[in-house]
């Protein structure tokens, strides 16, 4: 049975930072509600998350952690997890006098204990907390310090339970992923045996199992998630997947014909099905975000739904659905309090009397890159920026028409051809363009124009949970611009869009 390490969540915005340190380690992990410890069978340690929540709050979460500590498995809390176990065994935690935000330094560390070997004194580490731990339980333990917080760290006797005030997970402690591996390879003697390949092998096996010999339908997007799906089923069934790439007519550019032309090299069974007249009958009219987005997934659906009863004896859809879907569905306060339906989970319609699998969704979308690479997955496919489901029908601001895609079908093509000629494409973690409901005045010759306003964007990123406007070269944002009212009819002005996430969104819409 594979290892695990256990995160159990109190709602901070770290947890999932936490989960992808670890993984970076080659150890599998997996981040539940705090209220729903599952079984713990195969799991090597604990971590509690941070919270934004206090200790002393009437509603702070406060999970039945009974079970966890009658099996003596090794546990670090961090930050609210810290507090929350020194207070549950008879310590004080009250509100900081002076509240730490931001770096801090360890000016006392015990540089040989199990948890901090290989640290040093004055390290670097970041702190995000209101409440400090001004008494420890009996029997407990410092084990490090800053100038404004004495308990920084702490052991509980001689248990392998610990706690942490500040967060490694985070960049700005720098030596955090020293201290992570101390807790996960050399406490919870976890094998750093997770890898990619060790992944698809394992995948590929437990596919065969699952599916036998029924048959499995799944929608091709052209991106990177889908296509890595696509292949690990391809791998465990063969011809009995059966795959089906829907053009919306929001695509980019010739992209319908090229990655349907992909999909055949690798040996996929696709079918592609051109349906662009049937959502921009569904698109006509409107203009609101929500109703584009529900008008094109409610399309979608039904197109899909009309190719996957002509293939008799289906009785698995699979997805495309990865790890941060799942967790971002899942609320550690219970459904009123989820952050967001994703589309992709148990998203169907009930008129689609079909089972789900989902092989990638115990992954990040670097995780799903490496196990693209290590099955082969072309290159064009495998470094693609995201692109949204609902396509340009979210980059073109207002109503959608066929002569507004055409034009920022256009624009987006030499926007993106330019960055893959200058070496910019893989520099950046996204890159797109915008049509706006605007027109400005311009002057072509001798003529005043009267024409269509777009925006570029391009970001640096890890993961699109927040990131930053990239610096493009001016040289190249100049050529790029000239190219595009030289060489599209209807546009006479572009801007550069250079908002970081938060607070403005990637996409407009």
């Amino acid at each position: 049975m594979q290892q695990m390490i256990l995160i159990l969540d109190f709602g901070s915005q770290y947890t999932q930072l936490i989960a992808r340190r670890v993984r970076e380690l080659n150890v599998y992990c997996e981040i539940h509600p705090f209220n729903k410890v599952p079984a713990l069978d195969n799991v090597s340690g604990v971590i509690l998350s941070g919270s934004p929540f206090s200790v002393n709050d009437t509603n702070a979460p406060a999970p039945e952690l009974k079970q966890i500590f009658k099996l003596e498995i090794p546990i670090l809390g961090v930050c609210y997890g810290a507090q929350f176990i020194a207070k549950s065994n008879g310590g004080e935690v009250e509100p900081s006098k002076i509240r730490e935000y931001g770096r801090a330094n360890l000016i006392k560390i015990e540089s040989s204990h199990e948890l901090l070997i290989g640290m040093s004194a004055g390290s670097q580490v970041w702190m995000s907390h209101g409440d400090t731990i001004l008494k420890l339980p009996e029997n407990y333990k410092i084990i490090a310090s800053t100038e404004d917080v004495e308990v920084a760290g702490y052991q509980a006797g001689n248990k392998k339970i610990y706690g942490i005030q500040f967060h490694p997970e985070v960049y700005h402690s720098t030596e955090g992923m020293i201290l992570l591996k101390n807790f996960v390879v050399n406490i919870c003697h976890c094998s750093q045996s997770w890898t990619p390949a060790s992944f698809a092998e394992t995948s590929i096996k437990l596919l065969k199992e699952k599916l036998g010999n029924d048959k499995v339908v799944l929608g091709l997007s052209g991106g990177v998630d889908s296509s890595v799906a696509a292949l690990l089923l391809h791998k465990a069934i063969g011809t009995n997947l059966h795959c089906i790439f829907v053009d919306n007519g929001l695509l980019r550019k010739n992209e319908f014909d090229t990655v349907l032309h992909d999909y055949k090299d690798m040996g996929l069974n696709v079918k592609g099905v051109s349906s662009a007249q049937r959502f921009y009958d569904a698109l006509k009219g409107k203009v609101e975000p929500e109703e584009k987005r529900k008008a094109i997934g409610r399309t979608f659906i039904e197109v899909f739904d009309d190719e996957a009863h002509k293939i008799t004896g289906v009785t698995w859809l699979a997805q495309g659905t990865i790890y941060p879907d799942v967790i971002e569905s899942i609320s550690v306060k219970g459904p009123s309090a989820t952050i967001k339906s994703h589309h992709n989970v148990g998203g169907l319609p009930d008129f689609m009397k079909l089972k789900i699998v989902e092989p990638l969704n115990a992954l990040f979308k670097d995780e799903v890159r490496r196990v693209g690479k290590e099955l082969g997955l072309k290159s064009e496919i495998l470094h693609r920026h995201p692109f949204p489901g609902p396509g340009f029908g979210i980059r073109i601001l207002g109503e959608i028409t066929p002569e507004r895609i055409n034009i920022l079908q256009d624009v987006d093509n030499i926007f993106i051809e330019g960055l893959k000629k200058n070496d910019l494409y893989d520099k950046v973690w996204q890159a797109l363009a915008v049509l706006l409901p605007v027109q400005s005045v311009g002057v072509m010759g001798d003529e005043r124009t009267y024409e269509n306003v777009v925006a570029l964007r391009a970001v640096d990123s890890t993961d699109g949970m927040t990131a930053d406007w990239s610096k493009l070269p001016f040289d190249f944002l100049a050529k790029v611009s000239n190219d595009i009212i030289n060489k599209v009819k209807g546009v006479n002005r572009v801007v550069y869009d250079i908002s970081s996430k938060p607070p403005a969104t990637i996409e407009w819409e």
